[in-house]
């Protein structure tokens, strides 16, 4: 039987391939074993050891659903078969919650939550976030992300690592709930890294050095984000 289309709303979230055929192999199942408990145990006809292989070997990504069921015949969390989950879905899911359980929670009707799920566009309250934080244990680099603050963080991060870092503490500091120490330790040292980097690069007179080295700096530029959250790590009381 041939395996249905993901619908519109249920695309798969990010797949552990390699954690998916280690908890198969260390339960003793062969992938026959799992597309059999597939089909009896979680209504999925069209499964077979094939569709298994294909999502072990990364060559198709299981849907929501099938990620659901999965976790079960694997006796795993979801969570355990998905890899860094970035959107309301992917963390949802590593959860192991519905829809129906986070929307009354966090105190949104249903389908205003799903619209914000599907769109990837979080636009709860200040409140309402911090509840969706807990309930899915969100790192503040993960809460950052989910509630869409990322890209305005970034932004704030590029000018200050290439202008004067110190404007920029405040700014930062509405985004990212730390202390206003940390913060400036962090975009000091993202500062020196870059500017030292970018110091260099004129001293050299290797043309192709040179080039090289501008190349470097815009990918500083593009991890800002990440080299922020290291730093932060890093520089913690």
């Amino acid at each position: 039987m041939r395996r249905p289309p993901a619908l519109p709303n249920q695309p798969g979230p990010p797949f552990n391939a390699p954690a998916a055929r280690r908890l198969r192999a260390a339960l003793g199942m062969g992938p026959e074993h799992v597309a059999h408990h597939l089909r009896v145990s979680y209504g999925m006809p069209y499964a077979s050891p094939d569709l298994v292989l294909a999502w072990e070997r990364g060559a198709a990504i299981p849907s929501s659903p099938e990620l659901t069921a999965l976790s079960g015949v694997l006796w795993c969390a979801p969570g355990e078969l998905i890899g860094r989950p970035r959107t309301l879905r992917d963390h949802r899911i590593a959860r192991g919650l519905a829809p129906e359980d986070v929307a009354p929670a966090v105190g949104l009707e249903l389908l205003a939550y799903l619209a914000m799920e599907e769109n990837g566009n979080w636009q709860g309250t200040e409140r309402q976030s911090a509840v969706l934080a807990d309930l899915f244990q969100l790192s503040l680099p993960d809460y950052i992300t989910v509630t869409g603050r990322e890209e305005k963080l970034a932004e704030l991060l590029r000018r200050a690592v290439t202008t004067r870092w110190q404007a920029y503490v405040r700014p930062v500091g509405k985004l990212v709930p730390l202390d206003r120490r940390v913060i400036e330790n962090a975009l000091r040292a993202l500062h020196e890294a870059y500017q030292g980097r970018m110091t260099a690069t004129l001293a050299w007179g290797d043309t192709t050095a040179a080039t090289d080295a501008e190349a470097g700096g815009q990918e500083f530029l593009a991890q800002a984000v990440g080299h922020f959250w290291n730093r932060v790590e890093e520089t913690r009381p």
